[in-house]
């Protein structure tokens, strides 16, 4: 069971953190290979995101959930399967929102990250890091 403490809000607004700073790698990463070294935009993104999420992986490992799991590999492996799916989270929001219900495609984007984050958070939280 989760206890909803001090403790565990200080979890999710450093899970937060690490995600935004991730939004900055995935960014900065995707533009490089993209203007850069002039790969594929798709290639680029996927990149991006790859690199975002093996930076927010140890940012929450060591300072977020302060993990001692000496598999790190293993756990990379669990961070990155979490990701990926809120990655698919987050499409799938933005497609029932924007493309079925025809919201604004922004708006629809608010709620997909928002979305996507909880279950980051919890699928990390329960599964990752337990």
């Amino acid at each position: 069971m989760i206890e909803l403490n001090k403790g565990f809000l200080l979890k999710f607004l450093k899970f937060g953190a690490v995600g935004f700073s991730g939004v900055f790698v995935n960014f900065g990463v995707t533009w490089f290979f993209k203007e850069i070294c002039k790969l594929n935009k798709y290639f680029s993104n996927i990149l991006g995101f790859v690199f975002a999420a093996t930076s927010n992986y140890l940012l929450n490992r060591y300072w977020t959930f302060q993990s001692t799991n000496p598999q790190m590999g293993a756990e990379f492996a669990k961070y990155f399967l979490i990701s990926v799916v809120g990655l698919g989270i987050d499409t799938l929001t933005v497609y029932l929102l924007n493309g079925k219900l025809k919201w604004n495609f922004y708006l629809s984007k608010i709620f997909a990250v928002g979305a996507a984050m909880l279950w980051n958070f919890f699928g990390n939280l329960l599964f990752t890091f337990a």
